[in-house]
């Protein structure tokens, strides 16, 4: 189950709720917005396979868990955002320029790493993103299609949460096999996380 899914019956992305660390769940105020009966929206996205629950809330707003919350991977298409006027240097991580850049570059080695390891492009399983590093840029991402239809997306403060979740998921749960490790469908699975987050960041392929 994707935002974009779950959009097409709400009329509007939801946006994510909570750390994700343990539960997917969206909000949304799409029934007060559309003046519709919360509990007649809830029943249609109770519907939609991939969601696990549907919660009228006591305000009207609906809280939604899904399953699988690495599918909205699929969803995730280049960004043309502009680039924050960061400065180049200094390349430390007290840069925030430099640590979106750096993110970026990362997840752009991602891709010809996993060419050179033998990773295979096809058989993504969402499911497989379910390392809390993971589960974090999941949450992240989550946040993008809301952010797009925004007045005031925050594009400066997002980009550094993006990037920072990602270097962690980098370094604690690598997307290409280690060592003597056999490339499988875990690996694609993360790869095609490394590929959403680089359509999202801005920055050069290598620094």
């Amino acid at each position: 189950m994707t935002p974009g899914e779950l959009a097409g019956v709400l009329g509007e992305p939801p946006a994510p709720e909570g750390t994700w660390e343990r539960e997917a769940r969206y909000v949304s105020a799409a029934a007060l917005r559309r003046r519709v009966p919360p509990e007649e929206l809830a029943s249609l996205v109770r519907a939609l396979p991939g969601v696990d629950s549907v919660e009228v809330r006591a305000d009207g707003l609906l809280r939604i868990a899904v399953g699988v919350p690495g599918a909205l991977v699929v969803e995730v298409g280049p960004v043309d955002l502009p680039e924050p006027a960061w400065p180049d240097f200094p390349r430390t991580w007290d840069n925030p320029g430099f640590v979106v850049r750096y993110a970026h570059a990362r997840a752009c080695a991602v891709r010809r790493w996993a060419g050179e390891l033998g990773v295979s492009e096809a058989g993504f399983r969402p499911e497989l993103l379910d390392d809390p590093c993971h589960r974090r840029v999941l949450r992240v991402l989550a946040e993008l299609p809301g952010r797009l239809g925004g007045r005031q997306p925050g594009w400066e403060s997002y980009l550094l949460r993006l990037a920072l979740a990602y270097h962690d998921a980098h370094e604690r749960a690598p997307a290409v096999p280690v060592g003597d490790e056999e490339p499988g469908p875990v690996h694609t699975a993360r790869v095609r996380l490394a590929q959403a987050v680089r359509m999202v960041l801005p920055g050069p392929e290598r620094l």
